[in-house]
């Protein structure tokens, strides 16, 4: 299994949910994500990061998992080029 971690800052843990599912997943519990066909999860987490002496940010982690590094490593750029230009 392959694994990258990625955090955005700016976007909601509910926003990434919605980038996933418009990638090929579906919700399957509470901050996890799977491909339709199984061939990768995300699992989610959420908190608020100090950007600053007085602003905070929500950063959203997202744990990527997968068989294929090629396909995941398409999954994390299709996901990332969503939660930037949502969040920044």
């Amino acid at each position: 299994m392959i694994e990258r971690e990625r955090s955005y800052r700016g976007i909601s843990a509910r926003a990434a949910v919605g980038y996933l599912e418009n990638l090929g997943g579906e919700r399957v519990e509470d901050g996890i994500v799977e491909d339709r066909d199984g061939s990768w999860r995300a699992s989610l987490s959420e908190e608020k990061v100090d950007v600053g002496p007085s602003l905070k940010l929500t950063e959203v982690t997202v744990a990527f998992e997968g068989e294929s590094e090629d396909a995941l490593d398409r999954l994390v750029e299709e996901f990332s080029q969503k939660a930037i230009r949502a969040g920044g």
